[in-house]
């Protein structure tokens, strides 16, 4: 994860200097970037949360389910969360927020027929290790540069100079040519970073429930009833798959996946309940 963090900050620089060299307005581009930034940090809550039909529940309307985060998030040491039910048969769960105090966890009415109560616990515990490990904010910071190279490369000719000067022709193309593979790599650096960080997630979710098998058992179960599913009901969820304990994209494997094989995200956590048994599992 460091390494790819590491990899991320590299071509961001480069891409720094390339745009400095070319002689690009960096001020103009810095100013529609963090314009975007903000956009999409501030209303990415609101939008995900519309676009699954998921609202906010009272203890009064889901008491089980409130009543199972206030304990985990003793366990984790976090503060309560938001609780929200998204109305859909896709079996799923999500988190969302900048920080841990503005984090909002929901659960689909699917998720909770399918699952036992200690799957669910397991799977709200992931949950709520990416509110600890504050992944959300740590994927928006690690996309803003590719949103940098994505606005060049949409309004790349608005910031080309315009001038007509025939010298500015070839450092404005090779401006756009890095654009384009800083979005290429970001992308894929990106998409490395979201499969490592569901890792993490699952790590958290053994340690704090002490039952890596009740979240193996979910993640099973999860994956054989979005199988099911027909492929209409899982499309208007797949631009928000990153955001999921398990991607709801049929066909999605390797470097463009957002999430590990499942397969091997239930080996290691077999892997971690052997050790729990052991008494050698450790905190992360």
């Amino acid at each position: 994860m460091l390494t790819t963090l590491f990899l991320l900050g590299a071509v961001y620089v480069v891409f720094v200097g390339v745009l400095f060299a070319a002689g690009l307005d960096g001020i103009t581009i810095g100013l529609i970037a963090c314009a975007l930034a903000a956009v999409q940090f501030f209303s990415s809550d609101k939008l995900a949360m519309h676009a699954m039909g998921a609202r906010e529940v009272t203890p009064q309307e889901a008491p089980e389910l409130h009543a199972m985060i206030e304990r985990l998030c003793i366990q984790a040491d976090l503060p309560k969360p938001k609780v929200a039910v998204a109305y859909t048969e896709m079996p799923n769960a999500f988190a969302l927020g900048k920080s841990q105090k503005s984090a909002t966890v929901c659960a689909t009415t699917g998720i909770m027929k399918m699952l036992s109560p200690a799957e669910l616990e397991g799977v709200i515990a992931h949950e709520l290790a990416h509110v600890k490990n504050r992944d959300v904010m740590i994927m928006t910071i690690a996309s803003f540069f590719a949103s940098v190279a994505a606005t060049i490369l949409q309004f790349g000719f608005f910031f080309g100079g315009g001038g007509g000067d025939d010298d500015e022709g070839p450092s404005f193309f090779v401006v756009i040519l890095v654009s384009l593979a800083v979005y290429v790599v970001s992308f894929f650096l990106m998409m490395s970073l979201s499969r490592y960080r569901e890792f993490v997630a699952d790590r958290g979710a053994a340690l704090f429930t002490g039952r890596p098998s009740a979240l193996a058992s979910a993640l099973r179960k999860i994956s054989s009833g979005m199988d099911r599913l027909p492929q209409q009901d899982l499309r208007v969820a797949n631009e928000l798959s990153a955001f999921f304990i398990a991607s709801p994209k049929k066909v999605v494997s390797g470097l463009f996946a957002t999430h590990p094989p499942m397969e091997k995200r239930i080996e290691q956590l077999m892997r971690l309940e052997a050790e729990l048994q052991r008494g050698t599992l450790a905190a992360a």
